[in-house]
């Protein structure tokens, strides 16, 4: 029998009442923006010679909101939306504070650089097959990753950017690039299964997926609860995403696989959106645990650095030796999360962000050595110092900066990670990251010794210019590179406060639980 129709029901028990600030828009604005210009671009698909003129300026765009949505954050605090008003912990909540705010608008330069790249590489036919879409619904993933408040839905973001990032590495359809694309691919299942497999038992144990409700819940304590098991569980599942020793392999059997820009795309991004998710469950979420799997991680950072970087020693083609410095720059931002300090998380997230630009950078100046040198070989390569002086030159700046030579961008977060490491009485951890430092140096005083100074073998090859669609890329992500370096104060600021925003996650469960100390 039906109830009384004028009963007055109070929807601000369920429901957002107050009017949401225009500002909070720009939460959601980065996803939305992508998936538009993905769904344009899509409905184009017979008019592939627009979508470079759409694409690059919808990316820039994208970083304009991303740097207002972080002045929002850095000005006013965390910032949370919810999904259909509902509240927490029943809406989905997109949630950002600083951490999430600084991966998001790097990811966007090195996404918008990268597509200036593209259009000196990828063809008419790369376009047609899909670039532009899959790059913004990479981008939609990468972005929704970085500021979603929900565990579930980090899990369905991850989904977007793997679905997207198969089309990027196929596109082309070459052999190696079949190969490479299906080692990716079974191995990245693997890793989503898992996630999937820790999303439920996460579910079972605290009965609710929004962060910042598993926040107050993990610290208010249940020492009956697997916590511990959770946090392994997590651990080795995000470790594959992020290339972690032991499940690392992918990456370099993968990355050397597709177009150059997409690779830079993969090391600049992929793998940080995997570190991106460690940090923010293990130390927000899990952070009595991530302290008692401390040991475990020190040895898995430590073994990831060399791994990496004795990878990049024996390796002769560069694509793949750049792929063994992403896997040992994975093991120097894992130091951070061992440590699991102020110092130490903030030098990891210094060192995610530089990582971030310099990989990029790094991939796409291998691809114009190739165009200049003829092969990504060292044995074919030579004489690139003759060809061109300043791309000899800009080489030496990313050389140096991806050793953690001063002064540029890699100096300061390893400065601050051994700092920490230091005073934290892990004297061996330190000595690791000073070890895997001076191994890069080794690494790239090989390639410039023979891919740029030593006569190019057999004469060589006709050197193509070096276009503008190269040149300009390259020099304003190098000029972030000495910029981060000579004036670190500002950015350190940022990584301390992000840093402090994870230990101490208070602003950011006000912002979702503004009225109350939690869910009831």
């Amino acid at each position: 029998m039906a109830g009384p129709t004028d009963t007055a029901v109070d929807l601000s028990r369920a429901l957002v009442a107050a009017p949401i600030p225009v500002g909070h828009w720009l939460v959601i604005l980065p996803v939305a923006l992508c998936i538009g210009l993905g769904a344009i671009l899509l409905m184009l698909r017979n008019r592939a010679e627009w979508h470079a003129a759409i694409a690059i300026p919808g990316l820039v765009l994208l970083v304009l909101i991303d740097a207002a949505l972080l002045y929002k954050v850095v000005s006013q605090g965390a910032v949370t939306m919810v999904m259909g008003r509902w509240l927490p912990p029943f809406g989905i909540a997109f949630s950002v504070d600083i951490f999430g705010a600084l991966m998001a608008l790097t990811a966007a330069v090195v996404a918008l650089f990268a597509s200036v790249y593209s259009l000196g590489e990828i063809t008419a036919s790369g376009r047609r097959y899909g670039f532009f879409p899959f790059l913004m619904l990479l981008l939609a993933g990468v972005s929704g990753a970085f500021l979603t408040g929900d565990v579930f839905n980090l899990y369905v973001w991850f989904e977007v950017l793997l679905i997207s990032s198969f089309g990027l590495l196929i596109l082309g359809s070459e052999p190696e690039q079949i190969d490479g694309a299906l080692k990716y691919a079974v191995l990245n299942l693997i890793a989503t299964t898992l996630f999937l497999v820790s999303v439920g038992y996460l579910y079972a144990v605290f009965g609710t997926l929004n962060m910042a409700d598993i926040a107050m819940k993990a610290r208010a304590g249940d020492d009956n609860a697997p916590l511990t098991t959770l946090a392994g569980l997590f651990l080795l599942a995000f470790g594959m995403k992020a290339a972690a020793f032991p499940v690392n392999f992918w990456l370099p059997a993968s990355y050397h696989t597709p177009r150059i820009t997409v690779s830079a795309l993969f090391a600049g991004l992929l793998t940080k959106v995997g570190i991106y998710a460690l940090i923010r469950v293990l130390v927000m979420l899990l952070p009595v645990e991530r302290a008692g799997l401390g040991p475990l991680v020190t040895v898995i950072a430590i073994t990831t650095m060399l791994v990496g970087v004795v990878g990049a020693l024996g390796a002769n083609d560069i694509r793949r030796m750049l792929g063994y410095i992403v896997i040992s720059g994975i093991g120097t931002i894992l130091a951070g999360v061992a440590l699991g300090n102020a110092d130490g998380l903030s030098g990891a997230i210094f060192y995610a962000l530089h990582s971030m630009v310099l990989m990029t950078a790094l991939y796409l100046l291998a691809g114009q050595a190739a165009r200049l040198g003829g092969s990504f070989s060292l044995a074919a390569l030579g004489g690139l110092y003759r060809r061109s002086g300043w791309f000899a030159g800009l080489s030496l700046v990313l050389f140096f900066a991806i050793s953690g030579l001063p002064p540029f961008s890699g100096f300061w977060p390893k400065v601050v990670l051994v700092k920490a490491a230091l005073a934290a009485g892990v004297w061996w951890l330190a000595a690791t990251i000073l070890l895997a430092g001076f191994l890069t140096t080794i690494v790239f005083a090989r390639v410039f010794l023979l891919a740029y100074w030593r006569p190019a073998p057999g004469g060589g090859v006709a050197a193509e210019p070096i276009r503008w669609q190269a040149a300009l890329p390259l020099l304003a992500l190098s000029l972030l590179v000495i910029g981060f370096g000579l004036f670190p104060e500002w950015l350190l600021q940022l990584t301390q406060a992000a840093a402090a925003g994870l230990e101490q996650p208070s602003a950011y469960l006000h912002s979702v639980f503004p009225t109350a100390g939690g869910a009831q």
